[in-house]
């Protein structure tokens, strides 16, 4: 189902009885489960997360009881990330959080974010073996209350029908899928009662619904607003009232959507330094929030050249926020294991933090900084910066040198500090933070604004600690990826360039690293030469990444080559190579898979320690999981045993050998995706091989987040040329 692609600052899609943007049958069927469930369980807000269509990501696909723009962070939600929407997909099972202290033991990360008391409830979407996604809703907290049976039951019905929904609408061709923004559905217009009443204050006063839309406007809000009740009825309050929709403000609404508590927070009226400060409260209910305006005195800190203020230090509200973006950064930052995964992180939490639309990060590398990412700027902007040397006199490289941090609150500040600097902007300002990692200098990063602002004592404070993080993230980034380089040229000196050339038998291996974390693990296939026309084909998977497992996996190539080529049947082959894993690195552990073949004959003789079943496609077409008993992994019992298997390969047959890496997927059985990977081994062409792996391996080489290393090897009897592909 595909949906429009959202812009750099579009609001969820909103659907109404009217004007209904998605009219599909699996947005109603969405939306109507939303809804219901949200009501079930008295919850005010409620959503439903899908599948992407990509591999790991899930995507809110509707959202009721809260305003889009606000949670826009959390549309997009990967299944490895540990936050309890993922956790429900990956595991199938319920999560239910009634309070924010049992949040925070469970998901700080998403507590980091959300630092509000509330209660949620999430519950996966499944109908059998498959999973569609996340319903949640989300309600006041019940502190020192576990979630009532009751309540788990009524969410559980919710989410069955919805699985049945979904199921049905999939079996008539209609794909569960999400592309794109979410579909907000807006709760039903409650506001009556005393509106005469309140007509008659002096105070201006808004009512606004859960979506964020103004329901009511009296007479004194109108009159302070400078618009009329019409014109502001049915817009977005910080969209109607622009001086609102500071992102300085956004935590202040979040709160009062999330908590249910009342919220106080000075801001400036207009967006000029002269504008009037005022006080805005926020009274939460069951269908919205009552929003009132009344004159204040200037905050404690308000210089005159703040056009949009950073947080002040008086509420502590603002206290809060000051203290939850350091540690929502730190918490990502954990999970960042390379430079771009680092840069990603920066990206995706630092900017919305601040209302940043600019980053840049420079690293220092022999006394010259080289960009390493960008996001913001204009194509090609940043490129005459790149790889300037530290004598230059420029923000970038001064606040590194100087090791102290730099704020501009405008462009025109900037130019007068560095004339004839080039400006990408006429308007806006910037932050220039030195990355400083114990002593050490790592980079320095540069974020921009896309209008002047200025910075508090707060934000700056908060920034300079942030660059900390990050310049300790790079810096242990830059040790990862050194190693990886290191993994990655002795996988590839260990891994055979070739595969032997043999009569009636044609042999082709694939190994793709993985794309998360260190890249390479110790997945290693071969085809050995065993005297007397017989050839070995072997794969294994030694346990972890990086260079250890690199070195692990060719030494225990190594081994069995020997074996094999002193003539060892395959049950002492097997039964060697695990006394020497014990005897080299013991707690150090492997999987492996042996079969010795006769190309001639077809007849072969199978072990296998602890290694995923191989797979046999017959000449005919059809494809087997092989049932062959087993060992225990390489590197536990010192005793071992490995039980042989006799096979026969007729010609045409193919015999798969493969990684887990190529089977595996989060939350999912591994017996799915050896299922999986059956049916693709026995719809593919019995001809030419190659094309056979790469269509194999293909599927999970695009994915972007795949954590493990794949290899492959195919084995197919053919009727006499010789043939191999490495």
């Amino acid at each position: 189902m595909q949906r429009p692609a959202s812009g750099a600052h579009a609001d969820c899609v909103t659907a109404r009885a009217d004007s209904r943007p998605a009219t599909d049958a699996t947005a109603r069927v969405l939306a109507r489960a939303c809804v219901d469930a949200v009501q079930a369980v008295g919850g005010f807000a409620g959503g439903v997360y899908l599948r992407s269509g990509a591999e790991g990501p899930l995507l809110l696909a509707v959202l009721t009881g809260l305003p889009g723009k606000l949670f826009r962070p959390w549309w997009r939600m990967h299944v490895n990330r540990p936050y309890p929407v993922a956790e429900a997909y990956r595991s199938g099972q319920s999560v239910h959080l009634p309070d924010a202290d049992t949040a925070m033991q469970r998901f700080p990360q998403m507590m980091a974010g959300l630092p509000f008391p509330f209660g949620s409830l999430y519950e996966p979407v499944m109908a059998g073996a498959e999973r569609f996604g996340v319903l949640f809703v989300l309600r006041r907290a019940t502190p020192g209350s576990s979630v009532d049976a009751a309540d788990r039951e009524r969410l559980r019905s919710a989410a069955d029908g919805l699985a049945d929904g979904l199921a049905a609408l999939t079996a008539t061709g209609d794909p569960v899928l999400w592309k794109g923004d979410p579909v907000c559905v807006p709760p039903p217009d409650t506001a009556q009662g005393a509106r005469e009443a309140v007509e008659r204050l002096t105070l201006a006063v808004l009512s606004v619904d859960r979506e964020g839309r103004i329901r009511y406007v009296n007479h004194a809000a109108a009159r302070l607003l400078g618009q009329g009740a019409p014109e502001l009825r049915g817009r977005v309050v910080w969209e109607a009232v622009p001086w609102l929709g500071q992102p300085a403000y956004e935590d202040h609404f979040r709160g009062v959507f999330m908590s249910g508590e009342r919220v106080r927070f000075p801001a400036r009226r207009g967006r000029q330094p002269d504008g009037d400060w005022v006080t805005v409260d926020l009274y939460p209910g069951p269908d919205g929030v009552t929003v009132t305006i009344g004159a204040a005195a200037p905050p404690v800190y308000a210089p005159g050249s703040v056009a949009r203020p950073g947080a002040g230090p008086g509420s502590p509200a603002d206290r809060a926020s000051a203290l939850y973006r350091p540690v929502a950064l730190a918490i990502a930052l954990t999970e960042a294991v390379t430079a771009r995964q680092v840069s990603a992180v920066v990206t995706q939490e630092l900017l919305p933090a601040f209302g940043g639309r600019q980053l840049a990060i420079y690293l220092l590398n022999e006394r010259h900084l080289h960009l390493a990412w960008e996001t913001g700027f204009p194509q090609g902007f940043l490129d005459r910066f790149d790889g300037v040397a530290l004598d230059v006199r420029l923000p970038g490289v001064e606040t590194l040198t100087t090791g102290r941090p730099m704020f501009f609150e405008s462009m025109e500040h900037l130019a007068a500090a560095y004339p004839g600097i080039p400006l990408d902007a006429h308007t806006g300002a910037r932050a220039f933070l030195p990355l400083i990692a114990s002593g050490r200098p790592v980079g320095s990063c540069i974020l921009g604004f896309d209008a002047p602002r200025g910075f508090s004592a707060e934000e700056r404070t908060v920034l300079t600690a942030l660059a900390g993080l990050i310049a300790q993230a790079l810096e242990r980034a830059q040790r990862y990826d050194s190693e990886a380089a290191l993994a990655r040229g002795l996988q590839a000196a260990l891994l055979p360039h070739r595969l032997p050339v043999r009569e009636n038998v044609e042999t082709v291996g694939r190994y793709l690293p993985g794309t998360q974390g260190m890249d390479v693990g110790g997945d290693w296939y071969d085809v050995i030469e065993a005297g007397e026309g017989v050839l070995a084909l072997v794969i294994g998977d030694v346990q972890g990444h990086g260079v250890a497992a690199a070195a692990t996996m060719g030494q225990l190539r190594s081994a069995v080559r020997a074996f094999t080529l002193g003539s060892s049947p395959p049950e002492q082959v097997m039964a060697g190579t695990n006394r020497l894993l014990i005897g080299l690195d013991p707690g150090q552990f492997a999987s492996c898979c042996y079969v010795l073949l006769d190309p001639g004959s077809g007849r072969a003789r199978a072990v296998r320690a602890g290694h995923p079943q191989p797979l046999l496609r017959h000449a005919d077409g059809r494809a087997e999981v092989l049932d062959l008993p087993g060992g225990v992994v390489l590197g536990i019992d010192v005793d071992a045993t490995y039980p042989v298997t006799e096979l026969r390969l007729a010609r045409g047959a193919v015999l798969a050998l493969y990684t887990d890496g190529l089977v595996e997927e989060a939350g999912e059985d591994i017996d799915v995706g050896v299922e999986r990977l059956r049916a693709a081994l026995a719809a593919a062409r019995p001809s030419p091989l190659t094309e056979t792996a790469d269509r194999l391996v293909g599927e999970a080489g695009d994915s972007a987040d795949r954590p493990d290393d794949i290899a492959l090897l195919l084995a197919q009897r053919t009727d006499g040329g010789p043939a191999a592909r490495a």
